[in-house]
């Protein structure tokens, strides 16, 4: 997979990303993050890539020339692919996101600031907007990251284990099950005895059902969202 990301702050993502499994993804050529500052296409010696909203109000506008430009020196247009603006407006992030994402090529980011992007380059370029919540923050870059990691560990070989993966929370529409590791008994508590049993499928069924209990208790939203 090739992802290429627009910013301001590109500074923001060297921890991240050097860090656990998108570290491990790119060690093993199996992702290609190329990061791009906005900055670098301005043609002003200010390097603005900002200005006043037309019909007035607070806050500021990211210019769409410098984003046009960035787009179109990573690859031609019609070879862009997904390019993904990072919004609260957007599409919220679950785990059928992830996994659509994560079987791209390419995915381009652009990471938004201020009051957002000149609404042309939303038109002309943007093919998918994505939240990651009903909330606001400082920028587009915290979300990319978030976008990214949900993304790039579902890729087969990332993951030590791929099992792993698809037994994550939501793959199924539910939470996942309690799990445990030794010892036996820690600070009194008892590991569920069904779990030493050796019998695999009443292990799958009890773990399938603490899934739906805690699922009932925690995101009862979940289980309306699968009878519709």
């Amino acid at each position: 997979m090739l992802i290429d990301i627009l910013t301001i702050f590109p500074g923001m993502f060297g921890g991240p990303f050097n860090e656990g499994i998108v570290k491990r993804a790119q060690e093993k050529d199996l992702v290609s993050i190329q990061i791009h500052n906005i900055r670098d296409y301005t043609q002003d010696r200010h390097h603005q890539v900002d200005d006043y909203p037309f019909g007035g109000g607070a806050g500021m506008v990211f210019k769409p020339e410098p984003i046009s430009r960035a787009l179109k020196a990573i690859r031609p247009p019609e070879a862009l692919g997904r390019v993904i603006h990072l919004t609260p407006q957007g599409e919220p992030l679950d785990q059928l996101k992830a996994n659509e994402l994560s079987l791209e090529e390419t995915l381009v980011f652009i990471c938004g600031h201020y009051k957002g992007i000149d609404e042309r380059i939303r038109e002309k370029y943007v093919t998918d907007e994505i939240s990651i919540g009903d909330y606001v923050i400082s920028g587009g870059e915290l979300a990319a990251m978030v976008v990214i990691d949900a993304a790039v560990r579902l890729i087969p070989g990332v993951l030590g284990d791929s099992q792993s993966a698809l037994d994550d929370s939501f793959q199924d529409g539910l939470l996942d099950c309690p799990w445990y590791t030794r010892p036996r008994i820690f600070e009194g508590i008892k590991v569920p005895e069904i779990l030493f049993s050796g019998d695999h499928q009443k292990i799958h069924q009890w773990r399938m059902a603490q899934g739906l209990e805690r699922t009932r208790k925690r995101r009862q939203d979940l289980l309306r969202d699968s009878v519709h």
